[in-house]
């Protein structure tokens, strides 16, 4: 329980800096764990309001089951929520692997909405531990005017200082995640009793373990029926958690350019 007490404050901590220093802001929704996780942590951070817009990057394929929580629970949080949707894949690069190509509508999507309101800051739920190239990642992670992404060029962060001045101009994301891992996501949602979409517990002997498009996205062989018996599961299985991804099974620099030009 320290271990998810330490987690917990940290987040908090850096919640509250992009809300003190970075404006206008505004939280990214995919619906899946971690970013429940995350809403649930900001709504804790703010004293159970959270006070920046949530934004749900919609490419029109999500699962039935998660369209039905995302309507459950922007209404019962109180969330100012927003609903942008992506381009069709054909105006995306059609050099990309397709699961790729797919996945990058929604960095065309992200980009046009941040030109619709205007937000300076973008909080989004990644993991170093999930994919190798977010292992790179800050914090407080500077963008280019297009969100462009630069590994080589991001502030030094050391002792849990955080560079947050940054100029007017500037585009960041915010990672308040970025030193979880996939079990101390589950360790957490089991103590704190976050709601969860049904796709992550086995059916059949499947389930989800990461969530994406329906076309993009396949279940894991898996028993694990409850939150206790996934976390016993991830202690032990030696599978990636986006093993169901398709983007992942496709060629090695897909996801890397994806981050470049402005994945989340």
């Amino acid at each position: 329980m320290k271990h998810l007490d330490e987690l917990e404050a940290q987040s908090v901590y850096i919640l509250r800096e992009a809300y003190h220093g970075i404006e206008p802001l505004v939280m990214l929704w995919s619906l899946g764990k971690d970013s429940n996780v995350m809403l649930w942590l900001a709504r804790k951070a703010f004293l159970g309001h959270v006070p920046f817009s949530v934004l749900h990057v919609d490419t029109g394929k999500k699962f039935p089951e998660m369209y039905a929580f995302r309507e459950r629970y922007a209404e019962e949080w109180n969330l100012k929520f927003l609903r942008e949707e992506c381009p069709p894949v054909e105006e995306i690069d059609p050099s990309l692997p397709p699961a790729a190509r797919s996945a990058a509508r929604k960095t065309a999507g992200l980009k046009t909405a941040l030109e619709k309101h205007g937000f300076r800051g973008v909080i989004a739920g990644i993991r170093r531990d999930e994919q190798a190239t977010r292992a790179k990642e800050r914090v407080f992670s500077p963008r280019g005017e297009s969100g462009q992404w630069d590994f080589r060029d991001q502030p030094a962060e050391f002792w849990d200082q955080y560079k947050t001045d940054f100029p007017p101009e500037a585009h960041v994301r915010i990672h308040p995640l970025l030193h979880w891992t996939e079990l101390d996501i589950w360790l957490y949602t089991k103590r704190e009793g976050i709601p969860l979409i049904s796709l992550y517990f086995a059916k059949d002997g499947k389930r989800y373990r990461s969530l994406g498009d329906q076309d993009i996205t396949f279940p894991v062989d898996s028993n694990a029926s409850t939150v206790d018996e996934i976390i016993t599961e991830l202690k032990e299985t030696k599978v990636p958690e986006r093993a169901g991804r398709a983007m992942d099974h496709e060629r090695e620099d897909a996801f890397e350019r994806l981050r470049t030009t402005g994945y989340m």
